[in-house]
């Protein structure tokens, strides 16, 4: 189960990425990129495999995340800069939808980096102060306080500058506030996660016991 989740992770963080130039409007005072819709899927992952495989795990699969993601962006960076066929007339739009500013990049790897390693270990030393009881409340504190962080790197490292400092607060807290309910709309998910990945943790013991 943990080769589905990391697939899952590092998925997601890619289609993310390829995702992030779409806006989208939720009703008229929400104006969101389309991969936040994605992105904060990610969380729900790593607190599963925080939960049942422990610390370590979940961290390695957020460094595979920021390599894959590193590897993305330079690979397509190559392919927009290789020439194109004669015939190829959609170079220009191909452009526009798989390329991103240098400080939107960057302010995407950090604010990731920084924000799914903080959630990691929130969520460790709450596992840690209860036990199994309670998942709950450690995936909403260490999702909510990662996305807060998270939400507000990316858009400070992306933004700053370019926009008067109301507006820019009003981006963060716009973004944070969608993020900040999904956060305790995706628990149902941790609890469904966890438990499947438990009970194959169980039959994988069962079968070696016997062995």
């Amino acid at each position: 189960m943990l080769y589905y989740l990391n697939g899952a992770f590092v998925g997601l963080l890619i289609l993310s990425n390829i995702l992030a130039v779409k806006l989208v409007s939720i009703g008229n005072w929400v104006v969101l990129p389309a991969a936040v819709m994605i992105y904060i899927f990610t969380y729900p992952i790593t607190d599963t495999i925080t939960e049942v495989y422990g610390k370590e795990a979940a961290k390695k699969t957020v460094a595979a995340g920021l390599i894959t993601q590193v590897l993305a962006v330079f690979f397509i960076y190559a392919a927009i800069k290789l020439p194109p066929a004669p015939f190829y007339e959609k170079q220009a739009e191909f452009q526009t939808i798989f390329s991103a500013g240098f400080r939107v990049t960057i302010a995407s790897l950090v604010s990731f980096f920084i924000s799914q390693n903080l959630d990691v270990a929130l969520f460790y030393k709450l596992k840690k102060r209860h036990g199994q009881k309670k998942l709950w409340i450690r995936n909403n504190v260490s999702t909510m306080a990662s996305q807060l962080v998270d939400t507000t790197i990316f858009i400070t490292i992306a933004f700053y500058g370019t926009m008067p400092g109301a507006a820019l607060a009003g981006l963060i807290l716009t973004q944070y506030s969608f993020k900040f309910v999904a956060a305790i709309f995706d628990t149902p998910l941790v609890y469904l996660l966890v438990n499947l990945c438990r009970q194959e943790f169980q039959r994988n013991s069962s079968v070696h016991k016997l062995s």
